[in-house]
């Protein structure tokens, strides 16, 4: 029996759909749930407590343990895949990503974006879109907001158009938008639970912390990590469409490397608390399953919130693949034949972020 495709799924936007200006309330809001957490730290190894430990939560001020930082900036980003980068080629980069109210299991999350600027490419073939994406819970309260820039693919290759509207992003979140919970009390915060012995003051600008752990990333963890988010960017799912693309086989979602990298990072920074803002980030070259990936972090700055119990450190987070840079020679980034400075290709993330810390008691 033959069939007529009558045109009713979409094939998701390309470069030229998304004008500056352009504003989309995202499709299928999404309740978070403890099985979603649960499924989270499964397949990061996450260890922070405040997102596995009721009772270290409740100690600190909380009603139970909090759906981890990155799930929610997950979600929020895989809500916004199918009309924003369901035909990207790569993530490129975040800036401005303020991280708001808590989110527990049960509360319901709404994405919508407004199409910020774009670039067409040098051949015309594709093109950059920088947008702004919010997250809401169910009583209109901010839980992140975020800018990130795409290289996507074009609708008709062969046509140019000229774009060129690149938008101004903040080098970094200023202080006065980091958001501290206000129902936080670190008078009862336990360094037993976390098996920390740094604090705020412990930490200098300039000085390096090795992660010391690798870990390999598996095709089923990442597909499953992706599926998790409801992030079905075809760059990571149809190996079938990619088999002819650059890469020739499905690419990591990038938030996965985030990820996998904050979790080796609990090592040397048992105590922090809660992410609190991305000042910017760069997934610097793909990751692919059967790459190890390493960790370091840079402390750039120590922040006086003004509270006489906790501060905040602006960290630079550096994910490698394939290299161990605590026992082997890591270059950051390389001259290449142009003269131009480069990544290594082994560096696959490079994330400036700030997080809430305890003081010295």
């Amino acid at each position: 029996m033959s069939t007529t495709d009558r045109g009713k799924a979409t094939t998701g936007n390309y470069f030229e759909d998304l004008m500056p200006g352009r504003e989309i309330v995202h499709a299928t809001p999404r309740t978070l749930t403890e099985g979603d957490a649960a499924v989270y730290l499964a397949v990061t190894a996450s260890r922070y407590p405040l997102f596995c430990d009721a009772e270290f939560a409740r100690a600190l001020g909380f009603r139970r343990e909090l759906i981890h930082d990155l799930l929610v900036f997950h979600t929020v980003f895989g809500n916004s895949v199918p009309d924003v980068s369901l035909n990207a080629i790569a993530n490129l980069g975040y800036a401005d990503v303020r991280f708001g109210v808590l989110v527990y299991a049960g509360d319901t999350i709404t994405s919508r974006t407004k199409v910020l600027g774009w670039r067409e490419s040098s051949g015309g073939d594709t093109g950059v879109t920088w947008v702004h994406t919010a997250g809401v819970n169910q009583r209109g309260e901010e839980v992140l907001s975020y800018v990130r820039w795409v290289l996507m693919n074009k609708r008709d290759p062969s046509t140019k158009g000229g774009a060129n509207e690149v938008p101004r992003t903040p080098e970094r979140v200023a202080t006065e938008h980091l958001r501290v919970p206000p129902e936080l009390d670190l008078a009862r915060f336990d360094p037993v639970v976390t098996g920390g012995r740094w604090w705020w003051e412990d930490y200098e600008p300039g000085e390096r912390v090795h992660h010391v752990e690798g870990v390999a990333v598996e095709e089923a963890e990442h597909q499953m990590a992706a599926r998790l988010y409801q992030n079905i960017a075809r760059a990571h799912f149809n190996a079938y469409a990619l088999r002819d693309s650059r890469f020739g086989r499905r690419v990591v979602y990038g938030g996965h490397v985030i990820s996998t990298a904050h979790a080796l990072a609990f090592n040397g920074f048992e105590n922090v608390v809660r992410i609190l803002a991305f000042n910017g980030g760069t997934h610097s070259n793909p990751t692919f399953a059967g790459d190890t990936l390493f960790a370091w972090t840079d402390v750039l700055e120590r922040i006086d919130l003004g509270r006489p119990d906790a501060g905040a450190l602006r960290l630079r987070l550096v994910a490698v693949k394939n290299r161990d840079p605590a026992t082997e020679e890591q270059p950051f980034k390389v001259t290449d034949e142009g003269g131009r400075e480069r990544y290594d290709p082994n560096v696959v993330l490079d994330l400036d972020y700030t997080v809430l810390i305890p003081r010295a008691r």
